[in-house]
């Protein structure tokens, strides 16, 4: 039985979108407003903290705590690489001596003469977020990210699974009821955001992911087919993480749906045209729905945007 869920959803042929672009922790925006940025614009970034391990250094080399950071070969912000010697007791006459070595690569964080211990961090992993869209800087957030505005077609869907892609759209039916099915799919739709009509199967699906597709739009999609292809039930609260290959906006709903006729025509017209697209979907507060954002014209002035009646987002 299939379960449509459309109210609300927004379709737009032109309208102004921002998009935030933030930082999951505090870094540098490396950006200005005004800049012009393309969807892989790497807009800020920031790095995550390695872990921490601990060499207890003391046992190791049986020595009293205190004693330590005589020992010590290597000092506190030192960096050192994994299996180098990093202290050495004095041993007997110069005989006899025992040794620490480091675990793992990092830079050696303490050396701590009460407990013995020498901590050491990997290194960091840096994490940087990009601009999504083609666009222009409209805000900076300080240490945070940034906002990028552009005006171009807007589609939210109902329900979408998988990260952020930039690719062409491509139209491979002729009707908004007619399923996807896999004899329509070959290498032409490899790198591409592949648009159907009211469903696609499964084996469809995979197919797809086979000749790397970069995305699929269609109106329905079997609700049990998602756990086939993730292996597991996914549940309603978040998505936008999956990796499966590709990214997935279902527009309509559960079962077999035929896209919105205004949908169906706007992507149409949108055929070869760049878009971004998210899978993206939280259902609690805080609501995000799939998005698919065309390459559009060159931001408006101001005084040109459309308002919230031209069907567009309203907000951030």
């Amino acid at each position: 039985m299939a379960h449509a869920y459309t109210s609300g959803l927004r379709v737009s042929t032109r309208t102004v979108v921002p998009k935030t672009r933030r930082l999951p922790l505090r870094g540098q925006v490396l950006v200005s407003v005004g800049d012009r940025v393309e969807p892989d614009t790497v807009v800020a970034e920031t790095y995550l903290p390695g872990p921490v391990h601990n060499v207890n250094v003391a046992n190791a080399l049986a020595i009293a705590p205190e004693d330590v950071p005589d020992c010590m070969l290597k000092q506190q912000d030192d960096a050192v690489e994994e299996g180098e010697l990093i202290a050495e007791s004095k041993g007997i006459f110069g005989l006899l001596k025992s040794s620490a070595r480091c675990p793992v690569r990092g830079t050696i964080e303490m050396v701590s003469e009460v407990t013995g211990q020498v901590l050491i961090r990997e290194p960091s992993t840096p994490v940087r977020i990009n601009a999504f869209i083609n666009g222009r800087v409209t805000e900076l957030l300080p240490g945070e990210g940034v906002v990028v505005e552009t005006v171009g077609a807007y589609i939210q869907g109902i329900f979408g699974i998988g990260g952020e892609v930039h690719a062409p759209i491509r139209l491979i039916v002729d009707s908004p009821g007619t399923e996807i099915t896999g004899e329509m799919i070959d290498e032409r739709c490899s790198g591409q955001i592949v648009c159907g009509g009211s469903m696609i199967a499964l084996d469809a699906l995979r197919k797809l992911i086979e000749v790397g597709a970069s995305g699929v739009v269609v109106g329905g999609m079997q609700y049990h087919d998602i756990g086939a292809l993730l292996g597991y039930q996914i549940g309603v609260a978040v998505t936008g993480g999956e990796e499966i290959g590709l990214t997935m906006v279902v527009t309509e709903g559960f079962g077999r749906l035929p896209m919105a006729e205004r949908t169906f025509e706007l992507i149409r017209s949108l055929q070869g045209r760049e878009a971004s697209m998210s899978g993206a979907t939280q259902i609690r507060a805080g609501v995000i729905r799939p998005e698919i954002i065309a390459k559009g014209a060159p931001i408006l002035g101001a005084s040109e945007r459309p308002g919230p009646r031209d069907g567009g987002p309203e907000g951030r």
